[in-house]
């Protein structure tokens, strides 16, 4: 321990008590395990990181363990077909992370010789691949000196420091990101990066556990009892409601599904008839639109459900879904639609509580 207090210094050989007091907690107390913890592949690391990005911790390990189970190297996954990765992350969200490490595992395969780069600049490189993954990556596979700054990193320093920089502004920004770097142990980057993130994620969380946190008597913010106030943010961004009415139409045991378009949420996932608005619909006003948009009148179908309603938040949308599932008496025109057995509704990509709705009545 005498080795590493002496190595926990900060950059210019500064003093840094709050980097040696949060080593020997991560010695001594910290039993936070995680499958990925300690791992050196740069591949998996940045394969936890992606899929860590907008999902908790509890839900995101099954999901890493399906993939290193499926593709346990880059150059599986570059070979991958899209359906099959799809398939795979469905149920976690934002699809357009899946795509980035698809794009990336064949830039990595075909173009740098397998080789994952071990630069930051070069890890920046790869799609998706933002600072805080670049960071995460080179200090945990070879202990680069980069800190990493994600909200856990924020709420940690601003209550340190009892600063009220706003953490979305751009000064606000600058300075964790300044002094995150300081604070940096010489020689332990891997290490420290990853107690500081288990510390705010289990005692400085955002309701804090002051109680049992080795720092409270010298942390700025419990100093002064402004604890729960930080860290700021200047602004909230609005959230968009949008109104997802879904139509399953089934007619002689197929199903008609098409594969969702770019330039929008869940692009290339598969979904049935969709009737979006601005308003809630009831369901006579979704069924006068589909006679209006489809020509599909009374007499054409039967009503053999209407699932109850649902809602799933996104970064800056909400949308609220509604469903029909109908039994059509013949199959009207449906251009860029796919008739589909019941046995490949298990196959196809959707999102997920399209999904749930298919696997109910498919």
């Amino acid at each position: 321990m005498a080795e590493r207090e002496k190595i926990a210094a900060g950059a210019g050989g500064t003093p840094a008590p709050f980097a040696r007091a949060l080593l020997h907690w991560n010695a001594t107390e910290n039993d936070r395990p995680m499958p990925w913890k300690g791992e050196k592949d740069p591949y998996r690391i940045w394969l936890s990181e992606v899929i860590l990005q907008q999902t908790r911790v509890e839900q995101g390990r099954a999901y890493y363990e399906r993939f290193i189970d499926a593709f346990p190297t880059v150059q599986q996954l570059a070979r991958a077909p899209e359906a099959d990765v799809f398939k795979l992350w469905e149920g976690l969200g934002y699809y357009s992370r899946a795509r980035n490490l698809m794009a990336s595992a064949r830039r990595i395969t075909d173009d740098l010789g397998g080789r994952f780069p071990d630069t930051l600049e070069g890890i920046l490189s790869l799609r998706g691949v933002g600072p805080y993954t670049a960071a995460a990556i080179a200090s945990f596979a070879w202990n680069l000196p980069h800190a990493v700054v994600d909200g856990n990193v924020y709420r940690v320093l601003a209550r340190i420091f009892n600063c009220d920089l706003p953490i979305d502004s751009t000064e606000g920004r600058k300075w964790f990101a300044r002094k995150a770097q300081e604070l940096l142990p010489g020689g332990l980057a891997g290490e420290y990066n990853q107690a500081l993130m288990d510390f705010g994620a289990t005692l400085c969380k955002p309701l804090p556990e002051c109680g049992r946190c080795f720092y409270r008597e010298r942390c700025g913010a419990f100093l002064q009892g402004r604890q729960t106030e930080l860290p700021v943010k200047a602004k909230k961004a609005a959230i968009r409601n949008r109104y997802f009415h879904y139509v399953l139409l089934q007619q002689g045991g197929a199903f008609a599904l098409h594969e969702r378009g770019a330039k929008d949420i869940w692009q290339g996932l598969w979904e049935p008839l969709l009737i979006e608005s601005e308003r809630p619909l009831e369901k006579a006003e979704v069924l006068a639109a589909l006679a209006a948009e489809y020509g599909l009148a009374a007499g054409d179908y039967t009503v053999l459900s209407a699932a109850a309603k649902a809602k799933q938040r996104l970064s800056h949308q909400l949308i609220h879904f509604s469903f029909l599932h109908l039994e059509l008496r013949r199959r009207p025109p449906l251009p860029g639609f796919e008739w589909l057995p019941a046995a490949a509704l298990e196959r196809v990509a959707c999102p997920k509580t399209v999904g749930d709705f298919l696997r109910k009545n498919g």
